[in-house]
């Protein structure tokens, strides 16, 4: 289905992506039956937890998430795909999935896109292939600690080369199954950015048409640098690419992102993209803020006029982004 490039349309407005996959996996109250699906029955590893193999193993509720987020307003869709590399499928034993599970999540979330695109072919919708951090970070050093909301994260070194490997898999997937574009995102650390930035550029080397690319950081709750300790201006300045049409935030809470933002307007190639959490969860693990709530949070957000990205991060399910899109829609001048 031919679509309008995605940067003609940034030119016009802003448009909306999705909230939280596992947000809304956590509705289902999953089993490890569920997982296992009929493929990994003897699975030696246990695969509770692992929401991107339920590409493979429970496609229904992977579309029916995706369906929910497009009838609450979603003009892109992320793939279910955030650990979906061979590093973080480690931990289930799955790295030889990596392939499958990333073509799988971009043919499911291309299909729900299709079917919504033909019902209103004056407003096309597309996919953007989520690309996670894993939990290792590519440094000198042995460890790196950084607490996340009340939790404690954490993130063991890896190589370069490693890394780069490691994405240049899923996003042959990703890139096979049909994605619109790429999404890097909750990126704490540069190098780690610069990996899957040449995964990208090995994928596409030969390639006469290449995705564009959006990255997507996270600055540390209340601080003014990323979670490796990166001033957000550096950041920016060390991750240009000819591909990337939008750089961003997510991971955090709506009202803390604007000066963020704004410091990395000063040296940042193309759009702003803003992904607020729910704020920050309980020790229960529930998101305070409401769809109200985390709509009015984000009006100075879509007020700024290079913001033409908007979605929701941890915590935020259709509801938070049927109200976001609405008060998009109510913002005057969003016409470019």
């Amino acid at each position: 289905m031919n679509k309008p490039d995605i940067r003609s349309l940034l030119a016009e407005r802003i448009l909306v992506l999705d909230g939280a996959m596992g947000t809304m996996i956590q509705r289902y109250a999953l089993e490890e039956s569920d997982f296992r699906g009929t493929l990994f029955v003897d699975h030696t590893h246990s695969q509770k937890g692992n929401n991107d193999l339920l590409c493979l193993t429970r496609p229904d509720i992977i579309r029916e998430i995706h369906d929910q987020y497009l009838e609450a307003g979603s003009d892109i869709l992320e793939t279910n795909t955030f650990n979906a590399n061979a590093i973080s499928m480690h931990d289930y034993g799955m790295e030889n999935q990596v392939y499958a599970i990333n073509r799988a999540a971009a043919e499911i979330a291309s299909a729900a896109v299709s079917a919504y695109t033909r019902r209103t072919p004056g407003r096309p919708r597309y996919v953007a292939g989520a690309i996670g951090p894993t939990n290792r970070i590519a440094t000198g050093k042995s460890t790196d600690t950084h607490t996340h909301a009340d939790k404690r994260v954490t993130f063991q070194a890896v190589g370069f080369n490693e890394l780069r490997e490691a994405y240049r898999r899923q996003v042959e997937g990703l890139r096979d199954g049909g994605v619109d574009l790429l999404l890097i995102e909750t990126v704490f650390n540069t190098l780690n950015a610069r990996a899957v930035l040449d995964a990208i550029d090995e994928v596409f080397r030969n390639s006469p048409h290449q995705l564009p690319v959006i990255i997507s950081g996270v600055v540390t709750q209340g601080r003014e640098h990323m979670v490796a300790g990166v001033p957000p201006d550096e950041f920016s300045e060390e991750i240009a690419h000819s591909a990337l049409i939008s750089l961003g935030m997510n991971c955090t809470e709506a009202t803390t992102m604007l000066p963020n933002l704004e410091r990395w307007q000063r040296s940042a190639a193309g759009y702003l993209a803003a992904f607020p959490s729910a704020g920050i969860p309980d020790r229960h693990g529930v998101y305070p803020v409401t769809s109200t709530e985390f709509a009015a949070q984000c009006e100075a957000l879509l007020n700024h006029r290079q913001v033409r990205l908007a979605g929701g991060c941890c915590g935020t399910t259709p509801e938070h982004i049927r109200a976001l899109a609405v008060r998009v829609k109510a913002i005057a001048g969003n016409t470019g």
